[in-house]
């Protein structure tokens, strides 16, 4: 059997879809796009408060970031930013994934 029958017979809408640490992975990418933290010598994933895939992302699709900085708090040697983020699908009216992140900006 062939992955594209095995989707059909078994994955949302019959079609093949994104894993959703693939979807989680690309918003450290998205977030160049976005925005630029200067002055800083690098950078942490610290974590998630919250992470919730709430769409399956058919594969092929294309996606776009909203991030919206709800924190910014001084830490030792830098600032922890604790971001909103919502990845959405071209065309879908419910977002693929919803997260709270924590990134960290150390001087």
């Amino acid at each position: 059997m062939s992955i594209l029958e095995r989707a059909k017979r078994e994955m949302p809408g019959g079609r093949t879809i994104a894993h959703g640490f693939l979807t989680l992975s690309l918003v450290a990418h998205l977030s160049t796009t976005i925005y630029e933290i200067r002055r800083r010598q690098g950078g942490v994933n610290y974590g998630m408060n919250r992470l919730r895939f709430t769409a399956p992302v058919p594969a092929g699709s294309r996606v776009r970031l909203h991030e919206t900085l709800k924190a910014a708090e001084a830490i030792d040697g830098g600032v922890r930013l604790t971001m909103d983020c919502t990845v959405e699908i071209e065309g879908e009216p419910r977002p693929a994934m919803l997260a709270e992140m924590i990134v960290l900006a150390l001087e």
